[in-house]
């Protein structure tokens, strides 16, 4: 995996919700690594979709929330949804005011938060710790002291989440097997090569999650299939074979650039190193969707 360099992070700074508006990188601006003039709102959507159809995290109308961002024209309603969705939203606002960006739904920081960029290596150690501490620290008790053990390894991309914040890696670790290694495969945002477009099926060949007794690992490629569209409505861009995209549960979220699939593969071994580390990896009393 190469190495990315972390630059000087800064200190956060104060961030909440707000109606979306359009900065300089928005629908407008520079395509970004996913190379996709999405707005941010709309590109949170695509990747938030699929856990939500499942009931797992956000408000309980999923097929509004498809609707919305399939026709990417009320910003202002897809950010109050965005804000519902209480794993993903600290988050965003951690890694826009870490980056002086004033909208947490900047396109920046949604492809930070999903697939990762620089802003992710601008958050402070201390900065992670903090918005860990403010969510979970009455229901953890003691036993956070498991999830922010992982903080200085990794980067606050979603599969720190998924990875130190879920139970599923401790479960795993008691020794349960099959549910937490599948929901840990399928929550975490991983890449994959498509071979065969059919319709609303696609094959990708990708690198599934292992477990080796003691620690999450990356297994060799194998063929997966995948859904693209809901009922003719695309979650992503036109696709062909040989495209590299970015997979969230079942579904295809966004067709990604050399830049993009870096970044994802280095934030992804950096919070799989981090949990791998830990003596006890994170509770159930602190899951949160």
């Amino acid at each position: 995996m190469s190495h990315v360099p972390s630059p000087t992070a800064t200190v956060p700074g104060p961030a909440g919700p707000r109606p979306w508006r359009a900065g300089p990188s928005g629908p407008s601006g520079p395509s970004g690594p996913s190379g996709s003039l999405v707005p941010g709102p709309v590109l949170f959507a695509r990747y938030a979709y699929p856990p939500n159809a499942l009931g797992y995290c956000g408000p309980g109308d999923p097929a509004t929330l498809l609707g919305m961002a399939s026709e990417g024209v009320d910003l202002a309603g897809l950010s109050q949804k965005a804000a519902q969705f209480e794993g993903a939203w600290p988050y965003l606002e951690l890694i826009a005011g870490c980056n002086g960006i004033s909208e947490p739904l900047d396109r920046r920081v949604v492809e930070a938060y999903w697939t990762g960029n620089e802003l992710v290596t601008r958050v402070p150690t201390s900065g992670l710790i903090a918005s860990l501490d403010d969510r979970f620290a009455r229901r953890a008790g003691r036993l956070l002291d498991s999830v922010t053990a992982a903080a200085p390894g990794g980067v606050p991309q979603h599969n720190f989440h998924v990875f130190a914040v879920y139970p599923w890696l401790g479960l795993l670790r008691a020794g349960m097997e099959g549910p937490p290694l599948t929901v840990l495969d399928r929550c975490r945002i991983r890449w994959g090569l498509v071979e065969t477009i059919t319709g609303d099926r696609v094959t990708v060949r990708s690198r599934p999650l292992g477990f080796d007794g003691s620690r999450l690992v990356l297994r060799a490629e194998q063929t997966e299939c995948v859904r693209r569209p809901v009922d003719g409505i695309a979650l992503g861009t036109d696709l062909h074979p040989g495209d590299v995209v970015s997979l969230h549960w079942d579904w295809v979220c966004d067709r990604l650039s050399p830049a993009a699939l870096t970044w994802l593969r280095y934030c992804t071994g950096r919070n799989l190193d981090a949990v791998n580390a830990l003596s006890r990896p994170g509770p159930a009393a602190v899951c949160d969707v």
